[in-house]
């Protein structure tokens, strides 16, 4: 088997119909997994997203499903097992807008969100998929987290809060799993301009820009790369561990 190889895998990536979620979904189907991709709201987007995958002999299957819902997450599980079988390979990537706002403007509601999606839905997620992989004794689970969490980045204290508590729980779920073969790690990556950027202010990208050692923006590719590392066989004595993805800015976590 080639290094590196999915084979025989399933994965499932939430919020992979664009930016990094659908580079890590395409990536993990180029290595042979069976890849689930996951959306909640633009279907158009979605369905083309999903032609990609088909377009690379991939084997898949697109689910619509808010994964801060308990149902939806049920759900959702339960179709990409039926047709693709038992999840081995678990992303949570789906992601809200992310407003730099002072803490005074914020609102505990806007703090709850953010605690729901980067929380709640890799607890319901993980709960969902961990079972079938214990009794399998082999599992993947890889955390999006992001730069902002180890440099204090302001105004940014909702989404930093929220980041913090997926590093913690990921962190004690790596340990807790470990000795069924089931392995937790973490991507952290910088700034990595995908489609919902488009609209950044341009100075604020040039700014950015000039504080990356390598030189040179971050693609999707590069954390795709790192995905499919962690969900490997190669990658089976390595847990609870966090890579920066951001060109050199931060070292460690």
């Amino acid at each position: 088997m080639a290094s590196f190889s999915l084979a025989n895998r399933v994965a499932l990536v939430t919020g992979s119909t664009t930016g990094l979620g659908k580079a890590m979904a395409l990536a993990l189907a180029r290595a042979g997994a069976r890849v689930a991709m996951n959306f909640a709201n633009n279907e158009v987007r979605a369905q083309q997203a999903y032609a990609e995958l088909k377009a690379l002999g991939g084997t898949g299957l697109l689910v619509r499903a808010d994964v801060t819902s308990e149902e939806h997450v049920t759900s959702l599980v339960s179709q990409v097992s039926e047709v693709l079988g038992p999840i081995d390979i678990l992303i949570p990537n789906a992601t809200p807008a992310q407003p730099l706002m002072p803490l005074e403007e914020y609102s505990w509601g806007f703090y709850q969100k953010m605690l729901d999606f980067f929380v709640k839905s890799p607890f319901l997620l993980c709960r969902a998929c961990v079972p079938g992989m214990k009794r399998r004794r082999w599992g993947r689970i890889i955390n999006i987290i992001t730069e902002v969490y180890s440099m204090g980045v302001a105004p940014f204290t909702a989404y930093a809060a929220a980041k913090g508590g997926q590093v913690g729980f990921s962190r004690s779920l790596a340990t807790e799993l470990a000795p069924y073969g089931i392995t937790v790690n973490m991507i952290s990556p910088g700034w990595i301009p995908t489609e919902r950027h488009a609209d950044d202010p341009q100075s604020l990208k040039d700014a950015y820009l000039k504080t990356i050692p390598t030189g040179r923006w971050g693609v999707p590719t590069d954390v795709a790369g790192a995905a499919v590392y962690y969900a490997s066989n190669e990658a089976s004595f390595v847990t609870g561990q966090f890579v920066t993805i951001n060109g050199g800015r931060t070292f460690g976590i």
